[in-house]
């Protein structure tokens, strides 16, 4: 079906408005409101004993949840690309859980299960290691929402170069350690790549299950996103500015991961050619 000139220019219209109300103006009034006091006010914002901590809490839940994500997500991947088993539809639904379940959902969840009252309550009660309203639990929550990317992202890459090269280290005499070194893993290194990017984004942005199960404490278990709701909420003019500034901060990670995600399409393209 061939569209007028008047209609397709009607359609981008709609489009660019769309993107606009939705994003390019609620986006930008962060910006003005962030920036208008000046970039000093910006700086001593996100310079606070507070932003600092929540930044550093944040950056360590990102090392605990990107490395473990990768442990466990690519022989996933591996296991759902390379072989057929009973069950492995309902393993491919357990994958996609954390896409179509609520973050707040989560965190109950895992209240009931490693609270003090919960399933497993008797680690905190007898064993004395606190996992909800401590680091543990941002960190399982994290790894629950973020667990379908580096699978994802490293399945249709499998799929894409089969099994030919591994099956030809094999009959050369490779053991399966270094058939994934030097034959797996480079091929899916771009793949593995966008998902970690991608596990960045999400852990640093991810709120809904983290406030479920953090004590949301300054300077103890306050992560950026929840920094950015409390300072919101206590609604005095300084903390609200704080609210702005840490929310700039945060959408200046969000600029640098899809700029990254730009660079690697690009890269992954040009491989695949």
């Amino acid at each position: 079906m061939t569209l007028s000139p008047r209609v397709r220019y009607l359609l981008r219209f709609l489009a660019l408005g769309y993107v606009a109300v939705l994003v390019a103006v609620p986006v930008g009034l962060i910006l003005w409101r962030t920036f208008g006091p000046g970039v000093g006010a910006f700086f001593a914002s996100v310079g606070t004993p507070a932003a600092i901590s929540a930044l550093n809490l944040s950056l360590l839940v990102v090392a605990i949840v990107v490395p473990l994500n990768v442990l466990f997500g690519v022989p996933t991947a591996l296991v759902l690309a390379r072989n057929r088993f009973r069950g492995k539809s309902a393993l491919q639904a357990v994958v996609d859980l954390p896409f179509a379940v609520s973050p707040v959902v989560v965190g109950v969840a895992l209240i009931l299960l490693w609270g003090s009252a919960g399933l497993l309550g008797f680690v905190e009660n007898d064993l004395g290691f606190k996992i909800i309203f401590g680091l543990p639990g941002i960190v399982l929550a994290s790894i629950f929402v973020t667990v379908p990317f580096v699978i994802r992202e490293v399945e249709p890459v499998l799929h894409e170069i089969g099994t030919d090269q591994e099956e030809a280290a094999a009959t050369l005499g490779s053991t399966w350690w270094q058939t994934f070194w030097r034959i797996t893993l480079p091929s899916i290194r771009w793949g593995l790549t966008y998902g970690i990017v991608l596990t960045v984004a999400r852990t640093l942005g991810e709120f809904g299950a983290v406030i479920m199960v953090s004590s949301n404490l300054p300077g103890t278990s306050q992560t950026l996103t929840l920094l950015v709701a409390d300072r919101y909420n206590r609604g005095t003019a300084e903390s609200v500015y704080g609210a702005y500034a840490i929310s700039t901060l945060l959408m200046a990670v969000a600029v640098i991961v899809l700029v990254v995600q730009v660079i690697l399409d690009r890269r992954r393209i040009k491989a695949a050619q």
